[in-house]
């Protein structure tokens, strides 16, 4: 079969065609394989097209004589031209199917346009923010069906089969959200962005949702039990989407990840994406893999000024970034102490009306802003002087980061809980009664959904306000003047540390506040919506490419690590309300419970004996210790079988080496053979 290949290909031109001196012979061998293929069956064509791919002709000569057998090759009537046109028919199918599904794709073009033009970090920001805004809107699908729609329903039954309404007396019961006699036309403005007045007793807060169960004889629904049940497993479906992506992320790291020279090798040889089609498409992906080969070399060339350095420079440089951190902590430090104070100062002024009081409510969440800005300007700077590689920059960027934010959102909750629970103290005299500060917090749980609310909302409205105010007017003032001044400031960059920690933190604040404020998620989702809009515009517009690129594969993980992170801390904020704070005498679900988690063993007391034994069981030692002992053994099994897959993939490596210094030794006998031939043939 090698002697048919060698054969045709000697009988084609330069350009991959059948010469007209060849095409006797041609005809008489392709006559000879096609009384062969006549008798062959579909196992003994994909041996000839693997042997085909083994043969060392270019590319043309295996098109050329791939055509060749195709058009002189008699159609069988066996069952193998059926089987192989029904392959093909399903590998079309399949290849519309794709097609299809990717016209349908959010920011699909988008996304690939970010990708050419800056680089796969920029675009890991954008695949980032979009995978929040699928995570976001089906987590609204969640709680809508179970929650928002049922109680619109039974709020709507003029006759309901059978209401029970468990509430609560005494002082505790007092609430009343809603503004009495007339109100000036601007305060629905002042309330919608504060969320008081009329949007406070609606179903976007916890206060509005009743103690209602609706039962009948075929049909019983428990509005509390859905509500908690819906936050739960609202929480588990994020953290299964989190770890399912994380683990693509490590795939795609452990693949990419290793020497430069492995790295080097991938992009070349397997970077290209054969799919582009048309010359801007194909533009967009040569950019793209020219930024990550400028990040090898980035790298490369910083670990080589790094291994150069003298003991002293060492010394000096270790010795910056030491001090470096203790700066960074002070600053941490400074800022969240500041949250503190706003946060006592708007909550002790919270009873102010018009202008000065929406500031005063909104001044913890104008100082987190202002601190989340300044402080990692600040520690930029000082990330001059550290001389980390842009991986490492960026993995320390991201921590100093996302310790600022996430820690002014528990100083922020750590305050109100100082305030709610009055610092613990139950025999407190505003405490005594309702065992909460019912006096300044009627509906705690409303106001801490109102909290979330506001930070998600201002946040919005910042990076709006950046786009209009500073970035476009930046971009204008670089562009057309010519002042030192103008050119030292330059345009913008788009970094992507900051961004991706803006998106973490406002995804842990509607985390916090979801089963406070249960239609947050759609609110998030609109906002991530807008904000992908407005920086793709900043980023097309106003924005240079990075100077300090970073590879995104290993970013993307650490991101993800970031975001789960954010989800721990959201999960000890809800189990911290559900099982400790006593929840609201005067509104919500759980009103006349002690806790919120109360309502699942005494709902299991209606169930029939089989489900409640069941649960039982299940909650009991029996269940657990064996389950416990069952996780240890797979997940001893698993890590065992990790670490031989990663000592192969280690052994690989080693081979691969071996095998391109292997050819590298043959090459220059090569070369040396060639030279001494070339000497002799002179002499």
């Amino acid at each position: 079969m090698a002697n048919q290949w060698q054969r045709q290909a000697s009988a084609l031109g330069g350009n991959g065609y059948f010469t007209d001196q060849a095409s006797l012979r041609m005809r008489r061998l392709s006559s000879r394989m096609s009384s062969q293929n006549h008798h062959e069956d579909q196992t003994d064509g994909s041996e000839a097209a693997l042997e085909l791919r083994s043969t060392v002709f270019s590319m043309a000569i295996k098109k050329a004589i791939r055509l060749a057998q195709q058009k002189q090759t008699p159609a069988q009537l066996n069952g193998g031209s059926w089987k192989q046109k029904r392959a093909i028919y399903v590998r079309k199918l399949r290849s519309s199917g794709r097609e299809f599904l990717y016209f349908f794709s959010l920011w699909g073009k988008s996304l690939q346009k970010i990708g050419g033009n800056f680089g796969g970090g920029v675009q890991s920001y954008f695949l980032f923010l979009k995978f929040l805004v699928i995570l976001n809107f089906v987590s609204f699908l969640l709680i809508g069906g179970f929650v928002l729609i049922p109680s619109i329903v039974f709020n709507s039954l003029r006759e309901p089969p059978k209401l029970e309404s468990r509430t609560g007396s005494g002082n505790c019961t007092k609430y009343e959200p809603n503004p009495q006699g007339l109100v000036v036309f601007y305060e629905y403005f002042l309330h919608l962005l504060s969320g008081t007045g009329f949007i406070e007793y609606s179903y976007m807060f916890y206060g509005y949702y009743d103690n209602t169960v609706v039962e009948d004889s075929s049909f019983s629904y428990n509005i509390p039990v859905a509500y908690l049940s819906t936050a739960v497993f609202y929480f588990a479906f994020c953290l299964i989407c989190i770890i399912i992506r994380m683990g693509k992320a490590t795939r795609v790291a452990v693949t990419t990840g290793g020497s430069d020279v492995s790295n080097y090798s991938l992009i070349v040889f397997t970077g290209w994406d054969f799919g582009c089609l048309g010359g801007k498409a194909t533009k967009l992906k040569q950019r793209n893999i020219y930024y990550r080969l400028q990040v090898d070399l980035e790298e490369e060339r910083l670990k080589k000024h790094a291994a150069s350095l003298t003991m002293c420079k060492k010394v000096t440089l270790y010795s910056l970034r030491v001090l470096s951190f203790f700066v960074a902590l002070g600053l941490v430090v400074a800022a969240c102490y500041s949250i503190f104070k706003a946060t006592e100062f708007s909550q002790d002024n919270s009873d102010k009306e018009g202008i000065l009081g929406l500031i005063y409510e909104y001044l913890p969440s104008i100082v987190i802003t202002a601190g989340n800005f300044l402080v990692p300007l600040l520690c930029d700077q000082l990330a001059l002087l550290e001389k980390y590689s842009p991986s490492s920059t960026v993995i320390v960027a991201l921590l100093r980061a996302v310790i600022l934010r996430l820690a002014s959102l528990c100083i922020l909750l750590f305050t109100l809980w100082n305030q709610i629970t009055c610092k613990g103290n139950q025999d407190d005299e505003k405490c005594n009664e309702c065992h909460y500060n019912h006096e300044d917090y009627p509906c705690w749980e409303t106001r801490v959904g109102q909290e979330m609310y506001k930070l998600t909302l201002f946040d919005l409205l910042v990076n709006i306000a950046l786009l209009v105010l500073v970035e476009f007017p930046r971009r204008m003032v670089v562009d057309n003047t010519s002042c030192k001044l103008s050119q030292w400031v330059g345009r913008q960059e788009f970094v992507v540390p900051s961004n991706v920690l803006g998106l973490v933190y406002g995804q842990t604040v509607v985390w916090t506040g979801a089963l406070f404020c249960p239609l947050l998620p759609l609110l998030n989702t609109a906002k991530f919506v807008i904000l992908f809009y407005c920086k793709k515009i900043t980023l097309f517009y106003n924005c240079r490419p990075a100077l300090r690129t970073f590879r995104s594969t290993s970013s993307s993980f650490f991101f993800l690590a970031v975001l789960l992170f954010g989800w721990i801390i959201a999960l000890v904020v809800m189990i911290y309300s559900v099982a400790v704070i006593h929840p609201s005498q005067a509104c919500g679900p759980f009103r006349s419970f002690d806790n919120m988690w109360q309502i699942v063993p005494n709902s299991t007391y209606y169930l029939p004996d089989v489900t409640k034994e069941f649960i039982f069981f299940i909650g009991s030692q029996a269940f657990s210790v064996p389950l416990s002992a069952l996780s240890c053994v797979v997940m001893c099994y698993v890590i065992a079988l990790a670490s031989i897959h990663g000592r192969s993939v280690v052994m690989l490596k080693a081979q691969l080496k071996l095998a391109g210094r292997d050819k590298q030794f043959l090459v220059k006998q090569i070369v040396a053979i060639k030279q001494h031939q070339s000497e002799e043939n002179q002499d």
